[in-house]
């Protein structure tokens, strides 16, 4: 019900006003608008611009968790992967995990008892089971060094993960809630049993809960929005990847451990790419962008160049991105040690109003995280009537998890005059809402503009009114990864495109 100030202009009240649009913020905004709650989520810049576009972009169980005795969230995260699986398997899907047996490092039957308990504390149903790999009789082993005789490999699963913070938000603004992005929380201030707040350039909303979701700005909105200056819970942690040209011909995975008890992965990217990472590096001012540095590409390089067989150089590198994960701080002497579990936590400095902040966590127990942050918004606001389960299909996701190549074959052959591939990149994005975006063309110039490496302009569209985004990096680098390929003169080219586009609109 809308309020007044003090100009008796209308201030639209929300139950709950949730700070950041990253993976925790957008699952806490779907899961609230499905209980019956009215939601405001705004983001002061693009929706998983931060460490929700920058990870892995694995779906795990966390496999070196184990070792810290993290048995809660590995089973936690185990029981997740099935499930998003189900829910989303245009943007999810199974990856096979080969783990080296490296003689000087962690000993066989200590990776056998650890993958047994992989495979038997989260209830696996539809992902293999973990075998025994002969690498002088098996394809895995072909790029790797020949003393590399034994390996095991286990199942754990790939997400795009900027996509999925986008279908959070889709589904969260199809249930009502209002998703607004780069709209910075200027100021919040609670008196007559509401937070009043000032959002975007002038803006007012009020609220009964709000939502401190700004990952590795937790602390910064803290200090800013609500004057608590001694703000301090999160370690800001750089992690960092690699991207370089196809190391390997087959489609499983490598995980390599290093004598710094630290592990990497070498994943099959975007077809033609090889990703490596990550890093763990410590990230002392939020206000700079991450980069990777030379001696983090160093460190991966070397470390990967310890299993393969033709050595991963510096001059390989054909793209970087690094994040920053916000860890909460547990006092952990190195970075590696740090929990990646989630903590929430109301504040108590702020008196009666109730400010719930949220810290670490991971992008496969964000639905987790939203179920526990339920609890304490239904302790506050009461029960609403829920309007699903919540398990239900992400946009784009209503097909069954072994039916991804049958749809591609379907859109193929409708849409014929377009490259296999694009149809394939597309169906891998979009799924059945692949048809939203080609409709009813029946040739190449039926989708406009041609922007370069199977972009074109209808895709665009499709994000723009109905995906938030606003410049080209908001579409060449977390809706697709398109940019990777493109030359900067497309990536302008399509820039100014879109600013046609929005000055057309308002």
């Amino acid at each position: 019900m809308a309020s007044t100030d003090k100009t008796d202009s209308p201030v639209k009240h929300h139950d709950i006003l949730i700070i950041g649009g990253g993976i925790n913020g957008a699952g806490i905004a779907r899961e609230a608008a499905m209980r019956g709650y009215s939601v405001c989520l705004c983001d002061a810049g693009d929706f998983g611009g931060g460490t929700s576009s920058a990870s892995t972009k694995l779906i795990h169980g966390g496999l070196r968790y184990l070792e810290h005795y993290e048995f809660r969230l590995v089973r936690e995260s185990l029981m997740e992967r099935e499930v998003l699986w189900k829910m989303a398997p245009h943007i999810i899907w199974p990856l096979r995990f080969v783990l080296p047996h490296h003689r000087g490092l962690r000993p066989a039957w200590l990776l056998r008892l650890g993958l047994f308990l992989y495979d038997h504390l989260g209830g696996r149903k539809l992902l293999p089971a973990t075998k025994t790999l002969d690498l002088a009789h098996n394809e895995a082993g072909n790029p790797l060094k020949p003393q590399f005789k034994k390996a095991f490999e286990y199942s754990d699963c790939w997400v795009e993960d900027s996509r999925l913070v986008i279908l959070n938000l889709r589904s969260a603004r199809d249930m009502g809630a209002e998703i607004k992005s780069r709209t910075p929380v200027n100021r919040a201030e609670f008196k007559g049993g509401k937070w009043h707040v000032d959002i975007g350039g002038s803006e007012k909303i009020t609220a009964s809960v709000i939502i401190n979701a700004a990952g590795p700005w937790v602390d910064t909105v803290l200090r800013s929005v609500f004057g608590i200056n001694n703000a301090h819970n999160v370690r800001l942690v750089r992690g960092s990847h690699i991207v370089i040209k196809k190391k390997f011909e087959h489609d499983q995975a490598y995980i390599f451990q290093n004598s710094d008890e630290r592990i990497i992965f070498a994943i099959p990217y975007e077809t033609d790419f090889t990703l490596i990472g990550t890093t763990d590096a410590e990230q002392p001012d939020i206000s700079e962008k991450p980069e990777i540095t030379p001696e983090e590409i160093s460190y991966l390089c070397e470390m990967a160049s310890e299993y393969f067989e033709e050595p991963v150089k510096p001059e390989d590198v054909v793209w970087t991105y690094s994040g920053v994960r916000p860890l909460y701080d547990d006092g952990a002497s190195k970075a590696q040690e740090a929990t990646r579990d989630y903590v929430i936590r109301s504040e108590e400095a702020i008196g009666e109003g109730r400010l719930i902040n949220i810290f670490g966590g991971k992008i496969t127990t964000f639905r987790k995280l939203a179920f526990s942050m339920m609890q304490e918004i239904e302790a506050v606001l009461g029960k609403r009537t829920q309007r699903t389960d919540g398990s239900q299909h992400f946009p784009g996701g209503d097909f069954k998890v072994d039916g991804f190549e049958k749809l591609v074959d379907q859109y193929s052959r409708k849409y014929s005059f377009l490259d296999h591939k694009v149809t394939r990149r597309l169906v891998r994005l979009y799924g059945t809402e692949a048809e939203k975006i080609l409709g009813t063309a029946n040739k190449k110039n039926d989708l406009g503009e041609y922007l370069g490496e199977g972009l074109y302009e209808a895709e665009v569209n499709f994000l723009m009114d109905h995906e938030w985004a606003q410049e080209a990096e908001d579409v060449v680098f977390r809706r697709t990864k398109l940019g990777i390929r493109m030359e900067p003169d497309e990536i302008a080219r399509l820039q100014k495109l879109m600013h046609r586009r929005l000055a057309m609109v308002t």
